[in-house]
């Protein structure tokens, strides 16, 4: 069986907005890699900093002689949605410079954190 390596794009990235007292913007962690995470006044900045930060995290453990962790294991469900409210996440995904996919995990994620906060 052939493998592939792992690249930046494999790992799962949580996007959330930060408080207005945390600086506003949005905060984009990896949950795989400790620590590793990033910011921007956008999602979609948001998530090229943490794309970044995830090989930079991969090159710090490396140095350091530390296993790097591959990317867990996502979970997956299909959903059908009324047609209008999937042509509305779909322009806010791109407009937001995002896929449609990346836009739902962040909705997702900011609603439960609120539930849970």
């Amino acid at each position: 069986m052939k493998q592939t390596a792992t690249t930046e794009a494999d790992y799962a990235i949580v996007v959330e907005p930060l408080d207005e007292a945390d600086g506003g913007g949005w905060l984009a962690t990896v949950p795989a890699l400790p620590g590793c995470l990033g910011d921007g006044e956008t999602r979609a900045e948001a998530l090229t900093d943490a794309l970044a930060a995830i090989e930079e995290w991969k090159d710090a453990a490396r140095q350091l002689g530390r296993e790097v962790p591959g990317p867990a294991a996502l979970g997956q469900w299909r959903q059908r949605v009324p047609r209008t409210l999937h042509d509305k996440l779909r322009r806010l995904a791109a407009a937001e410079g995002v896929s449609l996919n990346q836009l739902v995990v962040s909705l997702l994620a900011e609603a439960v954190g609120r539930r849970a906060a």
